[in-house]
Formats: C-alpha cells, sequence, structure tokens
C-alpha cells in the first residue's frame, strides 16, 4: 500500500468516525428529548449545539489551541533560521509557508494547527530549539508539515470539538436523569425508566467511546505523519534520532493539556507505560514503534 493510498483511507475512515461522532451526538439528544417528552427538540437541539460547536472549532479552533499551550508568534526577525527551515520545507511540500509560533518551555515537543494549508501555524518549544541539532529539527518540522499536507489539522481541530460536544451532552443528560427524574417518577411508565436508563449508560459510555475513537485518529494519523514527514527531508534518521532525544528527556510540558495533548509530536504529559491497557488510552502510539518504522524506511 502506497503512502497516497494510506491518506486516502485515513481520511475515508475519518469521514466514518465523523459520523459516529454525529450519531452518538443525536442519540443523547433523542434520549434526552424522549425523556422530556419531545424528541424531536431534543435531536434540533443536539444538531444545533453540535452545528455551533463545528463552526466555533473550524474558524476559531487553531487560535484557542495556541493560547492554550502559551503559544506566541515570532518573526524572522527572532529565529531566521527557524523560519529560514520552515520556508524551505513548505516549498520542497508545495505549501505556503505558515506562521511560526515558539512557546517558552524547556519540555522538547511540537504541534502543527489551523483549518487548512492557507491558515496554518507549527509552533516549537524552546526545549526543542535547544535539544536537537538541524537535522533532527528539521525532521520535527517535516513531521508537523505533513500533518498540514494531510489535513490532519483541520480532522484534529473538528474531533476535539465533537469529543467536547459530546461529553457536554452526556454529561447534561446524566444530571438531567440523576436530578430531576425523581419529580416524575411515580407517573412514570416502564417504557419511560427503560429509557431513563438506556439514557444512564449512554451518558456514562459516551464520553469514553468518544474519547478512545480521538486516540486511534490521532495515533493512525502519527505513523502517517512520520512516513510523509521522512519522505519530505528525504531523511528518517533524523525524524528517528529526534523522537530518541525527546523520549529521553522525559519532561512534560508546563501547560499541558489534555484538551490538546494529541496535537503535538509526542506526549506532552511525559513518556507513559505503554502496556495493553494504557497503550489503549494513549494519545501517541509508542515513541519505539515509530522510532523502529523510520529506521527501517531507510534500510
Amino acid at each position: 500500500m502506497t503512502l497516497y493510498d494510506e491518506i486516502a483511507r485515513n481520511r475515508r475512515k475519518t469521514i466514518v468516525l465523523m459520523a459516529v461522532f454525529t450519531a452518538v451526538i443525536v442519540a443523547i439528544g433523542w434520549v434526552f428529548g424522549q425523556s422530556q417528552k419531545d424528541a424531536t427538540l431534543g435531536i434540533l437541539f443536539a444538531v444545533l449545539l453540535a452545528t455551533a460547536m463545528n463552526l466555533i472549532g473550524y474558524f476559531a479552533g487553531d487560535s484557542v489551541t495556541l493560547a492554550v499551550s502559551g503559544a506566541k508568534k515570532i518573526a524572522k526577525s527572532d529565529h531566521p533560521e527557524l523560519h529560514r527551515l520552515v520556508e524551505n520545507l513548505s516549498i520542497t511540500a508545495g505549501l505556503p509557508t505558515p506562521n511560526i509560533y515558539l512557546i517558552d518551555d524547556p519540555s522538547p515537543n511540537a504541534f502543527a494547527t489551523g483549518r487548512n494549508p492557507q491558515h496554518a501555524s507549527v509552533a516549537v518549544t524552546t526545549g526543542l530549539l535547544n535539544t536537537l541539532n538541524k537535522m533532527e529539527l528539521e525532521g520535527v518540522v517535516a513531521h508537523e508539515m505533513s500533518h498540514v499536507k494531510n489535513l490532519d489539522i483541520r480532522v484534529m481541530t473538528m474531533t476535539v470539538i465533537l469529543v467536547g460536544v459530546i461529553v457536554l451532552l452526556s454529561d447534561w443528560l446524566l444530571r438531567s436523569f440523576l436530578f430531576h427524574g425523581s419529580r416524575n417518577r411515580d407517573e412514570r411508565s416502564q417504557l419511560t425508566i427503560v429509557l431513563a436508563l438506556v439514557g444512564i449508560v449512554l451518558a456514562i459510555l459516551s464520553p469514553i467511546i468518544a474519547e478512545l475513537i480521538k486516540l486511534a485518529v490521532s495515533r493512525s494519523r502519527e505513523y502517517l505523519a512520520d512516513a510523509s514527514g521522512a519522505l519530505l527531508t528525504r531523511h528518517p534518521e533524523g525524524l528517528a534520532s529526534a523522537l530518541e532525544k525527546i523520549a529521553r528527556t522525559g519532561e512534560p510540558l508546563r501547560r499541558a493539556n489534555h484538551a490538546t495533548a494529541h496535537l503535538f509530536i509526542a506526549n506532552p504529559f511525559g513518556p507513559t507505560n505503554h502496556g495493553r491497557f494504557s497503550a489503549l488510552f494513549s494519545t501517541h502510539p509508542p515513541i519505539e514503534v515509530r522510532i523502529a518504522k523510520l529506521r527501517a524506511m531507510a534500510t
């Protein structure tokens, strides 16, 4: 399977996952509507909320992400070598040069965000600049540029928004059943009791399902961005060596955030134990596996 086949498959998978998200949101709205004896109103509210959050995420998600991460936009005169490196890789990839941001943090890490290549940003930490040599830094930036080219930045931003909507709606649904359900207990029919139980189960499981889907999307795209970045630089060892150094530091970002963790090239909370259970809930694939795949490309 070629890299282009992988990109096409990833995009098809994304459509399916977004459909699943939408179905979960509508299901939550339907159950809530049924509990209020107006299923149509519940579905309508869920769809309107999801649409509003999608629009906010699409047009302002990158600004929120950069602000939450403490990233500051830098001029070419501030870091001419970094700007030159990003510009050269942009030309090679056939992309507009993204905005460049710097995060004042000793932990080596980086991420890309934006809604499309014309509105993209790449952020790196001061720790990354101080830890990596030029070849390794080029590998990391190429990885992030691949996220831009493959439109991963858009997908992951929208995924975050949809996860947030599901968590919000499920929490609202759970509170509704727990705190307000007892008011009409004497009037409940057997069907209403069943709906209440379904609603509670859905409210509990929805955030877990949403998080697992988000993590699955993130992990698959990290592998793809590694391969795409290596092809962009023609030197897989650069990124492999960079990942080794990042893993060795083991230092978490000071402003690490679960909402944006999946966007970074490495887990911003530091290395984790990749047992079966912990790997299931990790935002990133095992770094040793990523390194092995990159070095296999060079052989």
